[in-house]
């Protein structure tokens, strides 16, 4: 069923759905939560609480907010050629979750404050004292873990049929 469907629309259907789910509660999170009140979900282990990120994991990059800006976009155009270049659906689907957490995070440095190029990334769900993030942090992380494992078992399937196809070495027997 799947086989007719172009890898490149897999992948952007994919992103444009994790757009759409990480704008969608980032609007939520900012009408509804604070910067001050985390509401728990799991005790201290995970919970809900705004916050605005001007770099990128970790905080990292917070004075350079514009250059994670122009490396988004980047990042961005490498990953649509990606997606048209998708041979396999697994490889589309995990190039769409990154793409998707790409724009949903690259948007709001483009159009929220403090201004364009420089707005803040809208975070929300808080890991104990950890980090705080957002829908399209966790999209980036299950389009990274998709990849990775994707490429592990094709690497796995191309050994063994590599082991396959190689001839067992010949053994002399008594001598002959």
């Amino acid at each position: 069923m799947f086989e007719k469907i172009p890898r490149y629309a897999v992948a952007f259907v994919v992103a444009g759905l994790v757009v759409l789910v990480d704008q969608t509660s980032k609007a939520a999170a900012l009408a509804t939560l604070s910067e001050t009140e985390r509401i728990p979900l799991l005790g201290d282990l995970f919970g809900l609480q705004l916050a605005f990120n001007p770099g990128a994991l970790l905080s990292l990059g917070s004075e350079a907010t514009w250059v994670l800006t122009v490396l988004g976009v980047g990042a961005i155009a490498v990953l649509f050629i990606a997606a048209i270049r998708a041979r396999k659906t697994w490889r589309a689907a995990g190039i769409g979750f990154i793409l998707g957490g790409a724009v949903g995070n690259v948007m709001d440095r483009l159009l929220a404050p403090p201004g364009f190029g420089r707005g803040h990334v809208t975070d929300f769900l808080a890991y104990g004292n950890w980090f705080i993030g957002n829908l399209a942090d966790v999209a980036l992380g299950v389009g990274a873990i998709l990849v990775a494992v994707g490429l592990w078992l094709d690497q796995r399937r191309i050994s063994q049929l590599h082991a396959a196809a190689t001839p067992a070495p010949k053994t002399e027997v008594n001598g002959l």
